[in-house]
């Protein structure tokens, strides 16, 4: 992947949400470092997996790049351009070429529009096509990931989840996208369903040559689908490299208890693997601890983890990782 170019770029990315505390007029801002100084870099026609437990700011992330958060500081290089400093009738134009596909395929669309007029939305927007060809390129997409054409009049309570996701994923590649950001597309399906979209979303990438940022819980679908895998944790970086140097050869504390978790469906070589359990519960991201973000519950912390936090570096060529011992 690294002998193709660099499609998108994020420079020491930080989004901090402000909380106040306190009575009316001895307020305290306080702000919650939902991502905080992450940088990684996105090569065209690749798939980078981002993974962490629940709050370590992977949708962040992914929405802070699509800029539906607006980033509290550091640099999104889209194509070369950086989106931070685009006005808004700018950063219109380029939206047609980076689109998203949500988790919840039940609160992604809306019930009162028809299938036609969800999947034809972004046409409206940023299109002049004329009422039939919107039509028939709705159908186009409709048949391209599964469904039938003549859907086109129904509304998104008259389909499965699975159906609906489909629905959604029609969306996205209504423009065209160089750049697909999928947040859990997922998670809320059953588990043979779970296959079908996964396998639809990879067919679709080779057929159309698309990029894919796939943000999961479920590791060994991300190591399936993912060409590269950022293991984020507390907004922050922990490792990042190719998927089998991440399963195979972990070498920060934090992803060798993610992958420890991973199911092996060898119950011989489960009963010999040791599991690492992880002592303690995450930090709050309002006050996250002095040094290294991992020092509370990593069991092999040291004196120096508490007092500074460890440089992301390339411990090899392209496996980047921050911790003191690695």
């Amino acid at each position: 992947m690294s002998q193709n170019k660099q499609l998108l770029q994020v420079r020491n990315l930080k989004k901090y949400f402000p909380i106040s505390s306190g009575v009316l007029f001895n307020r305290k801002k306080r702000y919650v470092k939902a991502v905080d100084d992450v940088s990684f870099e996105v090569y065209d026609g690749e798939t980078l997996g981002l993974v962490g437990e629940t709050g370590c700011g992977k949708t962040t992330v992914a929405r802070t790049l699509l800029q539906l958060y607006h980033p509290t500081s550091g640099q999104i290089l889209f194509d070369g351009i950086n989106l931070t400093d685009l006005p808004e009738n700018e950063m219109r134009k380029i939206r047609s070429r980076m689109q998203m596909i949500f988790q919840d395929p039940y609160a992604s669309l809306n019930p009162r529009m028809t299938v036609g007029s969800i999947i034809s939305a972004p046409l409206d927007v940023h299109t002049q096509m004329s009422r039939n060809e919107k039509r028939e390129k709705v159908q186009e997409l409709l048949q391209l990931v599964g469904l039938n054409p003549d859907f086109v009049n129904r509304y998104p309570h008259e389909f499965s989840g699975g159906q609906r996701q489909r629905i959604g994923i029609a969306r996205a590649l209504a423009l065209n996208p160089d750049l697909v950001v999928c947040d859990e597309p997922i998670s809320s399906l059953d588990v043979s369903i779970q296959a079908q979209v996964v396998n639809l979303l990879e067919e679709l990438q080779g057929r159309l040559g698309m990029t894919y940022i796939f943000v999961a819980h479920d590791l060994s679908m991300v190591r399936h689908i993912s060409d590269r895998i950022v293991v984020m944790y507390l907004g922050k970086v922990m490792e990042m490299a190719d998927r089998n140097e991440i399963y195979l050869r972990p070498q920060h504390p934090y992803t060798k208890a993610l992958m420890s978790a991973v199911p092996i469906p060898n119950p011989k070589k489960a009963r010999t693997r040791q599991r690492i359990i992880l002592q303690g519960d995450i930090p709050s991201p309002i006050n996250p601890p002095q040094g290294c973000n991992f020092n509370t519950r990593c069991p092999v912390a040291q004196e120096i983890c508490f007092k500074e936090e460890p440089v992301y570096r390339e411990l090899a060529p392209g496996h980047f990782i921050a911790c003191h011992f690695a």
